[in-house]
């Protein structure tokens, strides 16, 4: 190898040069990656290096027209490209010019997808770059719709796919992927998306997008994240007769049959990458995504930022509130009530709730429905993690206004088409005087004439930085720490003044 590049460059090969800059082509980085600039040469290789037309072709390595005129030469490129140099400035300049034309949001996400499969440090320049505009669209709300169209706008894979198919072949099919040092891994079943439902092997958008913002948002190297699907087929019937439909055309795999394949994808992740790898579980429906950070939260390093979310948020109130107080943890717990699809939880259903849930049934009257929780409780939040859309009704919103002087809404449920409520109704319906936030992004509302600005309290703002942290200390049991001790900024929402009661809605749909 060392000799044949030796004769075709007539001097040293890249395996004798200095890592920073090979006059003959190809950068010595331990991830592939690290330091291609404009003034530096990137032709990546492993046992051969790549030029001229297959560099282009590689979405890494690519810089488009921004290769310099030294660059053309040294990687083979000289009349592949036109002539002009264009930095990656305008580059950028070009692009976000050309998403804006855009009217429909689905069309502005297809676009940011081509962009990183042809280009993808100029992807990530931009989305860093227009974060607060191009969060929506590679995100939440857009990703949704992106998912339900999954099929139909598919051109390319852009992760790993393992089906019912493989069962016994798992490990084999995690080497088919390129990359080796693999630091993140966000995986789903497709059953629970959002809160669209069972979109199966569709799901895929997911991981992809969360993993963008590890990337923009967290610092995470993309070659060392991986997005996987785990197909065990579907219960949506649309899918099934959608000719489109890329997964598996079968009913799910429940019981023990689901339990063995996920156990055989854990054990062939830890095996393949460490113990080290962070494994974030994602849009799992709730019978399943409990059972899972149960069974591998004390051997892998696994979350799940839905059900730890859910009732994650009212643990973390209850723990910032003993904290600030000198209360025992126990004792705070009784501020914050759950309303589940049966009703208030109270200590009479006790017996039927689920172990989750327990902790936060305390003595009370039964309450079917959540306006009648509202009136008898008098709560001064009301938080919305559901994953049902339009359950803060004006009654509801009006209620909690007569009773507080500002009172605290965050309908925090995805995608914006299952918001609790929107920022326009929070606003109306409580003569401006709510504190607002949502999951999804919102327009700014005019009321009385003045203009507020809805917050955004999306997890994107948590997990990437949660897990950025993790892979730098090397933790292997999220789940044993309290992320409030690790990082007192991280439920800053919990630390809301004068908020002795709160409400917030559990994980289960109504």
């Amino acid at each position: 190898m060392e000799s044949t590049l030796k004769e075709m460059r007539d001097g040293p090969s890249v395996l004798d040069m200095d890592p920073k800059s090979t006059v003959g082509g190809g950068v010595g980085d331990v991830y592939g990656e690290d330091c291609a600039t404009e003034d530096q040469l990137v032709t990546p290789w492993t046992v051969s290096v790549a030029s001229g037309y297959t560099l282009m072709r590689d979405p890494r390595h690519n810089k488009g027209l921004a290769f310099t005129e030294k660059e053309r030469d040294a990687h083979y490129l000289r009349g592949l490209l036109p002539p002009v140099v264009i930095s990656q400035e305008v580059q950028e300049k070009k692009l976000m010019h050309s998403i804006r034309q855009y009217d429909v949001p689905l069309h502005k996400y297809m676009a940011m997808m081509e962009l990183e499969e042809r280009n993808e440090r100029l992807f990530y320049k931009l989305l860093i770059d227009n974060v607060e505009e191009l969060l929506p669209v590679v995100y939440t709300p857009t990703v949704g719709e992106a998912c339900q169209k999954y099929g139909s706008i598919f051109k390319r894979p852009q992760g790993v796919y393992i089906s019912l198919k493989d069962k016994g072949k798992i490990l084999e099919i995690l080497k088919n992927w390129p990359e080796r040092s693999i630091q993140v891994i966000v995986v789903t079943d497709g059953e629970r998306i959002l809160g669209l439902g069972d979109l199966g092997c569709q799901g895929m958008g997911i991981p992809v997008g969360k993993l963008a913002l590890y990337t923009a948002l967290g610092g995470v190297r993309p070659s060392t994240c991986l997005p996987i699907t785990i197909d065990v087929g579907t219960n949506n019937e649309k899918l099934l007769n959608d000719e489109f439909y890329i997964g598996l055309r079968q009913r799910r795999a429940t019981g023990q049959e689901y339990a063995d394949f996920l156990h055989e994808f854990m054990t062939a992740v830890k095996q393949n990458y460490g113990e080290k790898v962070l494994v974030q579980f994602e849009d799992f429906a709730n019978h399943n995504a409990f059972d899972l950070l149960a069974k591998y939260g004390t051997t892998h390093l696994v979350f799940n930022d839905d059900i730890q979310a859910g009732t994650g948020i009212a643990e973390l109130i209850a723990l910032e509130m003993s904290k600030q107080t000198k209360i025992p943890v126990e004792e705070t717990r009784k501020n914050i009530w759950l309303v589940d699809s049966k009703g208030l939880i109270v200590s009479s259903r006790k017996e039927s709730l689920q172990h989750f849930k327990k902790p936060w049934a305390h003595e009370h009257e039964p309450v079917s429905n959540l306006l009648d929780a509202v009136k008898a409780i008098k709560p001064t939040a009301l938080i919305g993690t559901s994953g049902v859309g339009r359950q803060f009704t004006k009654e509801i919103i009006e209620a909690l206004a007569s009773f507080n002087k500002r009172p605290l809404i965050m309908a925090l449920s995805n995608p914006t088409s299952q918001s609790e409520c929107t920022a326009e109704e929070a606003y109306n319906w409580t003569e401006g005087r709510a504190i607002f936030s949502s999951g999804s992004p919102f327009d700014p509302v005019e009321y009385n004439g003045k203009l507020f600005i809805p917050g955004q309290a999306n997890n994107a703002y948590i997990f990437p930085g949660l897990g950025f942290g993790l892979v730098m200390c090397g933790n292997t049991a999220p789940s044993t720490c309290r992320s409030g001790e690790a990082c007192p900024k991280l439920h800053v929402h919990s630390q809301l003044p004068n908020l002795p009661v709160n409400y917030k809605r559990s994980h289960e749909a109504l």
